[in-house]
């Protein structure tokens, strides 16, 4: 059991009778306080919202129940699916992002997080290819939950995936692979290719994000796309 703290939001719809929950979306705040990102998930008229919240400090925050659709995704698209919100759970993560001072999460929100993960996946069949972070579905918008995000860490908890970087190069050019693994590049989603290139850098090789496909990406979505389930 996780302790969690609940602090409804308005902001949600019912989720369509038959609709599954099989992707789980990760955010930042990007707000300066958690005070304010809090009030804000929860301001009727902000039409925001997540299904949970971590404080820096660990504290877990309900808003939404998990059988409603939260606002969290906006214009968005996943492996041909557009309306996110409609099959996802969205957790905010407490950050200043990128425009208030992007910062390391503290080990202790980052072991809430893992433990919240772990009691959703428990509940929904969400492939680890399907958890994934606001700019990976929305990257012509966002860059949440950004370059500090632990992802290796979270995968070695059984928490989405990380690459290993295969010696064999893709069979396919590096756009049809992104593709191939979720990403909506125009006309499929509303990105650039060198937008998704820079959502893919950002979540699976935060060291250089440059906007160029060479050979360390190539071999990293080989990698990716050897293990999809």
């Amino acid at each position: 059991m996780i302790d969690i703290v609940p602090r409804s939001s308005p902001n949600c719809t019912v989720r369509l009778e038959g609709q599954s929950v099989d992707i789980l979306l990760m955010h930042y705040t990007g707000m300066r306080t958690a005070i304010e990102a809090l009030d804000r998930l929860c301001d009727i008229e902000a039409r925001v919202s997540s299904h949970y919240t971590v404080d820096e400090d660990g504290t877990i925050y309900r808003h939404v129940s998990e059988n409603h659709c939260a606002f969290h995704a906006g214009i968005s698209y996943w492996a041909g699916a557009r309306d996110i919100n409609a099959r996802s759970i969205g957790i905010e993560i407490v950050n200043p992002g990128h425009e208030f001072g992007y910062r390391a999460f503290p080990d202790i929100q980052i072991e809430a997080v893992i433990a919240l993960s772990k009691d959703i996946l428990s509940r929904h069949p969400i492939l680890p290819q399907r958890v994934i972070g606001h700019s990976d579905v929305a990257p012509e918008r966002k860059e949440d939950p950004g370059e500090l995000f632990p992802w290796k860490q979270l995968a070695g908890e059984g928490i989405g995936l990380w690459p290993s970087r295969l010696d064999k190069g893709l069979s396919c050019s590096f756009k049809e692979g992104l593709r191939r693994y979720g990403y909506g590049i125009a006309p499929d989603g509303q990105a650039s290719f060198e937008q998704t290139l820079i959502a893919f850098q950002r979540h699976f090789r935060p060291g250089q994000i440059d906007g160029v496909a060479d050979d360390e990406c190539k071999r990293l979505l080989a990698g990716l796309l050897s293990v999809l389930t």
